[in-house]
């Protein structure tokens, strides 16, 4: 019998072998797969981090312990500042630049105005019944300065404002060039006149004066400097200006190119307007020595709307009269205008009601006042052998009480 071959066994064998044989590799194959996975995990994990980690970069790492939390310190609380007291402020309203109404506007601020509690301002005006109107139309404005000729002459009008005090007289002046052939104010009939800026106080005491005195010239509306130039350049005649002397404007001339031409004391004047003269005193390159100008002067008035009592206005004024009336000696003394030492705080403004308060404030004063006043005025007259009788006009009373003035200065210069 022939054997056969054992082939079936050695593939038994064989089997087993290739078994043993591919489990190790099926484990390799698992480990290197699963490493592959655990790497591809670790990647996702990593890119997610770097993902959170750039959309909140102000995120506080994970691990970091929590910094403790500060309780906010209260805010140190100062004790408030008082606010500063707001001072009493009065406007006054005069007359244009180089005028005697701005100069002592400036005087009043000078010596009332104390810069803290208690201001004066000063505005640059233009007189006259212009001052009037913007005092009644413009706010803020406390005080003005006019003639008495550009107050209101119906009562409905006048009840609406109040005077404090009569200033002063202001003169009447015509400068001409000194070669002019013009001897009085007649001669000016029918020629250019510069009469002030329009609606200003010396326009409207230049129409009343020439009006009066049949005198009709061609009216120039320019203000004082540029009337100068004009005069100058022969453009025009004359030049008028109602201004308190010594006027600004026409201190800095000169006699050898203006002079100043006389205004006569007419009858049809002497209602409204008082005698003056101008001399070398007042202005000493214009006038010559021991020589003087014969003109016409009128009153000025320091005016106020008519407040009611207990209003701000009222107060305003008030507090003025109470500082303005004590220290009237003071503006009497240089370096202020010459005009101050002719102001009379009891003289009166005819149709016009005094502010209550200063007529108070003069009640109070008048005895002792009245008696000292009473005493010099009488020496005066001895001194002049004068009497005032009913025969006596206003013009000489007015005279008379310029050359008391002068003569009351005089005695309290010794």
């Amino acid at each position: 019998m022939v054997e056969r071959p054992q082939r079936p066994r050695w593939r038994h064998v064989c089997s087993h072998v290739w078994i043993a044989a591919r489990a190790p590799v099926a484990a390799v194959l698992a480990i290197a797969i699963t490493a592959s996975l655990v790497v591809t995990i670790a990647s996702v994990v990593s890119a997610s981090a770097q993902t959170l980690l750039r959309t909140a970069p102000e995120a506080a790492p994970a691990a970091a312990p929590a910094a403790p939390r500060l309780r906010p310190r209260p805010p140190v609380r100062r004790p408030a500042e008082a606010a500063p007291s707001r001072p009493t402020t009065v406007s006054i309203v005069s007359g244009p630049i180089d005028t005697t109404d701005l100069a002592v506007a400036c005087d009043l601020s000078a010596v009332l105005d104390d810069g803290d509690q208690f201001r004066i301002l000063p505005f640059v005006g233009k007189g006259g019944g212009q001052n009037v109107r913007d005092l009644r139309a413009l706010p803020g404005i406390d005080l003005g300065i006019a003639t008495t000729t550009a107050l209101p002459r119906e009562r409905a009008e006048a009840d609406k404002l109040v005077y404090i005090a009569k200033l002063f007289n202001e003169e009447l002046h015509i400068l001409v060039r000194a070669d002019a052939p013009f001897a009085g104010v007649a001669d000016l009939a029918d020629k250019p006149v510069a009469v002030g800026d329009a609606q200003s106080g010396t326009r409207l005491v230049v129409r009343d004066v020439f009006a009066r005195l049949g005198v009709a010239p061609v009216e120039v509306a320019v203000g004082p400097a540029d009337a100068v130039e004009k005069l100058r350049s022969g453009e025009i005649a004359a030049a008028v200006l109602v201004s308190g002397k010594p006027a600004a404007a026409l201190s800095r001339l000169v006699g050898r190119e203006f002079r100043l031409l006389p205004v006569p004391f007419a009858k049809p004047l002497q209602a409204d307007f008082l005698p003056a003269s101008l001399t070398a005193a007042d202005y000493p390159d214009l006038i010559a020595p021991g020589t003087a100008v014969e003109t016409v002067a009128v009153g000025t008035v320091l005016f106020a709307n008519a407040w009611p009592k207990g209003s701000e206005g009222h107060r305003r004024l008030e507090q003025f009269v109470e500082r303005l009336f004590p220290r009237l000696a003071e503006l009497q003394k240089p370096p202020r205008h010459p005009k101050w030492r002719e102001t009379s705080l009891s003289a009166t403004v005819p149709g016009l009601a005094r502010f209550a308060p200063a007529e108070a404030w003069l009640r109070r004063q008048a005895p002792a006042a009245s008696e000292l006043s009473r005493e010099r005025f009488d020496a005066f007259l001895a001194s002049r052998r004068v009497a005032l009788d009913e025969t006596t006009t206003p013009a000489d009373r007015e005279r008379l009480f310029r050359e008391f003035l002068r003569w009351n200065e005089t005695r309290e210069r010794r």
